[in-house]
């Protein structure tokens, strides 16, 4: 049987969805026990990779379908991040950072990918596009997320 995820959203590929991705992914990882600091690291990767989805796989095209599950754990004590498009596949050894010796901007979202999060996989969907699977283990405080968790107040 196949878990329900914390967090499961569909978004057209237009950049402007990008901080409201972030604003989820950073209010569920402050839940499970991360740090602020951390949440914004699980955050920035999380960006990074939507960004390269983006860019790479749909050549920032706005009508292009991302799917983001993001599951919690806590028997195995991590918090898991699917990412899946329907682009145009990559060869999967061209994924991978550039040398960080070249200094110039852009080109590091593979690499800020593989120091934030504990490990990332990159697979072919056997339907067309692409699917990355990154997960970072759970702080030791984690609490499992409750899908009936009553909202703080003052949130909205």
């Amino acid at each position: 049987m196949q878990r329900v995820p914390e967090l499961l959203v569909e978004f057209y590929s237009r950049p402007g969805y990008l901080a409201i991705i972030r604003h989820m992914i950073d209010t569920l990882c402050g839940r499970l026990g991360f740090t602020p600091a951390e949440s914004s690291q699980v955050c920035l990767a999380v960006d990074e990779a939507l960004c390269n989805v983006i860019r790479h796989g749909y050549d920032s095209a706005p009508d292009g379908r991302i799917r983001l599950a993001v599951h919690e754990y806590s028997e195995k004590g991590r918090l898991e991040i699917l990412i899946e498009d329907d682009a145009k596949q990559v060869d999967l050894d061209t994924i991978r950072s550039r040398d960080l010796e070249d200094v110039r901007p852009g080109g590091l979202g593979v690499h800020l990918i593989n120091e934030i999060m504990d490990d990332a996989v990159y697979e072919h969907r056997k339907e067309g596009g692409m699917r990355l699977l990154m997960w970072k283990r759970l702080p030791r405080t984690a609490e499992p997320a409750k899908a009936n968790q009553e909202v703080d107040a003052g949130e909205s």
